[in-house]
């Protein structure tokens, strides 16, 4: 959506993005807790650590989608197709580097990162507006849950 002539388009990519890092970070503690108990310190820091690549992922690819729809409208598939063969590309390869580690749980790892974006992906699809008059998150949801929408309509 453009505001004006010449006026860079809204990043809405970037506020939901934003918005499922928020999440991310309101099931952190519960995660990193059952993990946890599950499997000691080293399956919640694996948790931790799953639950903060989840939440760069999908900053990096709110980054790139938005830096592809303003150098071009043609360059968006390519950038999203290419960036997702590329972040799970590097995830691989973090999670490669990482099982050298004795602190690290694999297994609750790879685990937190699949269940983790397939709930964060699930659950933001309340927040996210499908129509062209409001596209992006849905008006008034913020990350906090819309707090802010709350309190400004009190």
């Amino acid at each position: 959506m453009v505001a004006a002539s010449g006026s860079r388009p809204a990043a809405h990519e970037r506020r939901i993005a934003g918005h499922l890092a928020w999440h991310a970070l309101v099931v952190a503690p519960a995660v990193i807790l059952v993990a946890g108990l599950l499997r000691g310190v080293a399956g919640a820091l694996s948790a931790a650590i799953g639950l903060a690549l989840v939440a760069l992922n999908f900053l990096v690819s709110a980054r790139l989608i938005a830096w592809a729809a303003e150098t071009s409208p043609s360059f968006v598939q390519g950038a999203v197709l290419g960036g997702f063969v590329i972040r799970l590309g590097v995830l691989s390869g973090i999670v490669l580097l990482l099982d050298q580690l004795a602190f690290v749980d694999v297994a609750v790892l790879v685990l937190t990162i699949a269940v983790t974006h397939l709930a964060l992906l699930t659950w933001e699809t309340r927040s996210v507006s499908l129509t062209l008059a409001a596209p992006g998150l849905k008006p008034g949801v913020e990350p906090g849950f819309g707090r802010r929408a709350k309190l400004e309509k009190e």
